[in-house]
C-alpha cells in the first residue's frame, strides 16, 4: 500500500487512481448495468423539489445508523428552521450485509416520517466488494436523480454510516457551494474517550495542528481565492459534497479499494474545479479502530496506536520544504496563466524539470491541476523529506511568522527550507 503510509493518508497530493482525459464539456451519464441498474430500481423517482441528494454506504451498520439517521433528520438552516420537505433526500446502501441494516433503514424511515430516506440492498462480487464500489454506485445514481430534477447544480452530500453530522450541514455545505464552490470537504471531528487512550488522543491532537499549520501557511504562499483562511484540511468521505456537473465531468468517483474520497477530490483538482475545506460544514465520527474499510480513518487510528504503545511518533512532510515545494507552484501558476512563449530556466531548474520540456507541458495543459500533477510525478525537485511530528510542530509556526511578515521576508525563510535538523528522506 505504497498510496496508504500514515504520512500519506492525510496528504493532499497523493494519487490514488489514474488520471481520466481532461474534457471541458458535460459528460454523458452511462448506461446502468448490473447492480447500478438493481439499485436504481430499488429507488422511486426522486421528487421535483430535490436540490440535495445525500449517499451512505453501509455494511452490518445496525449499531451505527439509527443516530446517524436521527441527525440528518433534525437539518436546520441558519435561523434554526427546518429544512423544506423534499429539499434533501438520505439513500442508504446497504451493501453485503450478514445483518439487518436494510431493516433499521426502513424502521428509522417510519420514525421520522418527514425524512426522504431510501434503503436499498446489493450483494456486490467478491472482486468489487469495497466501499469505493459502493460509494461509486451512490454518487452515480445521486447525480442522476439531480439532473432529472434540480439541474446539474443539485448537490450530492457523501457521509458515512457511523458518522454524526450537525443540524446546519446541509446548510452550511449549500452556503458554500452558493458562495461559488464546486465541492466541500467538511471538518470531521472523532470523540476519543478512556484513559486507555490518551496516548492515542495526543497522537491525532498533534497530527491535527500539523495539518492545520501547513493548511496556514499553505495559503499564505499559494494562497485558493475559493479555499481562503480559516480553513482545515479534511475532504473525506464522512463528509464530502459536490455539484452534479462537477461530479459529471470528473468522470465521477474513481472506483478504488480505499480512499476513494482522496481520488475524487484529486479529480477535482486535476480540472482545477473549486474544493472549498470550510470550518462551518462539521460532523462527529466514531473513533473505533475497526473499520469497513481497508484504508481510512480506522487504520490511521490503529497504526497511531501502534506507535503510541511503542512510544515512537509519526514521520510527517517537512514544512520548510512543503514551503519550498507551494513557493514553486504559486510561481508555476503565474507562469502557466501568462501563456508563455519562453522558457522559464529558474523555475524549471527548482523543479527538476527540462526547461523545454516544462514549458511544452505548460503550453498544452489544459487545467492548472492537470499541469501540477504531472510536475508532481516528473520532477525531480519535488521530493519532500520526512521529519518527526515534534520537529515540523516547532518548525512551523516560526515559518508562519516570517511568511506572514510578506513577501519581502520570504527570501530568507525559504533559504532555510534544505536545513531543517534531523530530517529523513521518505
Amino acid at each position: 500500500m505504497d498510496h496508504a503510509t500514515p504520512a500519506r493518508f492525510l496528504a493532499a497530493h497523493e494519487a490514488t487512481a489514474p488520471a481520466p482525459a481532461f474534457s471541458p464539456a458535460l459528460l454523458p451519464a452511462p448506461r446502468r448495468r448490473g447492480c447500478a441498474l438493481r439499485l436504481h430500481r430499488q429507488l422511486p423517482p426522486p421528487r421535483a423539489e430535490l436540490q440535495i441528494s445525500v449517499i451512505i454506504p453501509a455494511k452490518n451498520e445496525v449499531a451505527s445508523l439509527p443516530a446517524t439517521l436521527a441527525a440528518l433528520a433534525v437539518q436546520v438552516d441558519w435561523q434554526g428552521r427546518p429544512l423544506p420537505p423534499g429539499s434533501f433526500e438520505v439513500i442508504v446502501l446497504a451493501n453485503n450485509c450478514t445483518d439487518a441494516t436494510a431493516a433499521v433503514v426502513r424502521q428509522q424511515a417510519r420514525r421520522f416520517p418527514h425524512l426522504v430516506l431510501h434503503a436499498a440492498e446489493l450483494c456486490l462480487p467478491a472482486a468489487k466488494a469495497h466501499v469505493g464500489r459502493a460509494r461509486r454506485l451512490l454518487m452515480d445514481e445521486a447525480c442522476a436523480r439531480l439532473e432529472r430534477v434540480a439541474s446539474p447544480a443539485g448537490v450530492i452530500a457523501s457521509t458515512d454510516a457511523d458518522t454524526r453530522v450537525a443540524p446546519t450541514w446541509l446548510a452550511a455545505t449549500r452556503a458554500e457551494i452558493a458562495a461559488g464552490a464546486d465541492a466541500v470537504g467538511g471538518r470531521i471531528l472523532t470523540n476519543i474517550t478512556g484513559a486507555a487512550l490518551q496516548p492515542l488522543r495526543r497522537l491525532q491532537v498533534r497530527d491535527a495542528a500539523y495539518r492545520q499549520l501547513c493548511a496556514r501557511l499553505e495559503g499564505l504562499l499559494d494562497p485558493a481565492p475559493a479555499d481562503p483562511w480559516p480553513r482545515h484540511h479534511q475532504h473525506f468521505g464522512a463528509s464530502l459534497a459536490l455539484t452534479a456537473r462537477a461530479y459529471r465531468r470528473v468522470g465521477g468517483l474513481p472506483e478504488v479499494r480505499f480512499l476513494e474520497d482522496e481520488a475524487l477530490c484529486q479529480a477535482l483538482r486535476r480540472h482545477d474545479f473549486k474544493l472549498r475545506h470550510s470550518p462551518e460544514v462539521q460532523v462527529l465520527t466514531s473513533a473505533r479502530r475497526q473499520g469497513r474499510a481497508e484504508v481510512g480513518l480506522s487504520w490511521q487510528l490503529r497504526e497511531w496506536l501502534h506507535l503510541s504503545r511503542q512510544q515512537r511518533e509519526p514521520h510527517v512532510e517537512s514544512p520548510a520544504q512543503l514551503a519550498r515545494l507551494w513557493r514553486a507552484r504559486q510561481q508555476l501558476r503565474t507562469y502557466w496563466a501568462s501563456r508563455p512563449a519562453q522558457p522559464h530556466r529558474p523555475l524549471a531548474t527548482q523543479l527538476g524539470l527540462p526547461a523545454a520540456m516544462l514549458l511544452a507541458r505548460v503550453q498544452c495543459a489544459a487545467a492548472f491541476g492537470e499541469l501540477w500533477e504531472w510536475v508532481l510525478k516528473n520532477g525531480r525537485g519535488t521530493a519532500v523529506a520526512q521529519l518527526p511530528l515534534s520537529l515540523a510542530l516547532r518548525e512551523l509556526p516560526r515559518l508562519i511568522k516570517q511568511y506572514e511578515a510578506g513577501p519581502a521576508a520570504w527570501p530568507a525563510a525559504l533559504a532555510n527550507a534544505s536545513k531543517v535538523p534531523g530530517q529523513v528522506r521518505a
